[in-house]
């Protein structure tokens, strides 16, 4: 599957998800500083090029993980754990480069990665 980001208006992110064959709509999740925080909307759309079924994702920035600072929510493929796409946030002072989002974003991918690892250990 692969999430491509359209926009962000209005307190609202919008993407495209495409995958190659899928029976069902895929169930996705957000997540905030390792924390679930929401399911974004799923919605059929026209197939694409490859003939691939399409889904547009909206889902509304919680206001209540707003603050100064960095903030990435990180959506991910519910049955797997996979993040497919990102969103970092930057509120208060203005930055003077994007050191602090990167980090924030390889946190967010670090958390991912050993929940992963976690829950490969307790399978094998």
């Amino acid at each position: 599957m692969t999430l491509t980001r359209m926009r962000l208006a209005e307190g609202v992110w919008e993407g495209l998800l495409s995958a190659r064959a899928a029976t069902v709509t895929p169930r996705l999740r957000i997540r905030h500083r390792d924390e679930l925080v929401g399911e974004p909307e799923t919605v059929a759309a026209p197939a694409g090029e490859g003939g691939g079924p399409r889904w547009l994702v909206r889902f509304r920035l919680p206001v209540d993980r707003l603050s100064d600072g960095v903030q990435t929510f990180v959506i991910e493929d519910a049955a797997t754990g996979d993040a497919l796409a990102h969103e970092t946030v930057v509120a208060g002072e203005m930055l003077d480069d994007d050191l602090r989002a990167e980090v924030s974003l390889l946190r967010a991918e670090l958390d991912l990665l050993k929940r992963a690892f976690r829950r490969h250990c307790s399978e094998g």
